[in-house]
């Protein structure tokens, strides 16, 4: 893979992780106003999650087809 890609999945990943404890962080600080709200975060860190999987699992793939 080439260095280009590697720091944008580098960075991508960074962001990612960043945005799910900022996600994690406001629940654990109460910022959910009802059980609506609290279901809404979940969500969105569910996602940003499986978002980091498919970056890692294409990473994975690519390094492997340089080889």
């Amino acid at each position: 893979m080439s260095v280009s890609a590697q720091e944008f999945a580098r960075v991508l990943r960074e962001h990612i992780r960043k945005d799910m404890n900022n996600f994690c962080d406001d629940m654990a600080n109460g910022q959910c106003q009802d059980f609506g709200a609290y279901q809404k975060l979940c969500g969105v860190i569910r996602g940003l999650g499986l978002a980091e999987e498919h970056l890692m699992a294409l990473l994975e793939k690519v390094d492997k087809s340089d080889d």
